[in-house]
């Protein structure tokens, strides 16, 4: 697959938060996702976050198939919320290798 279409599968499950996303599925998305944000921002900061806001649902549909490819809940994604070490856990768990399905 080309960058494009982990890009675009993201979008195609705008809402799925069932399933599993593997290590390059989200990790793909997620540098497709800084480009487009990195662009869209050199035009206008203003664009930008409308663009922010209409990734945040993907976004967080990816990491929650993402974090249960690994193994784990899917709660886990919570942790974002908390300040400065929430996000350091959670990129831990989005690094972490795929397990088989139980």
């Amino acid at each position: 697959m080309v960058i494009v279409d982990y890009y675009l599968d993201a979008f195609r499950k705008y809402f799925d938060f069932k399933g599993s996303a593997d290590r390059p599925t989200y990790w793909w998305f997620a540098l497709a996702n800084f480009i487009v944000s990195f662009l869209i921002g050199l035009i206008s900061a203003k664009i930008q976050f409308i663009y922010a806001l209409a990734v945040l649902i993907p976004s967080i549909a990816i990491l929650v198939r993402r974090i249960r490819n690994t193994g784990y809940s899917p709660w886990h994604a919570l942790w974002l919320l908390l300040p400065i070490i929430g996000p350091i856990i959670v990129l831990i768990f989005a690094v972490l290798p795929s397990k088989g399905r139980k």
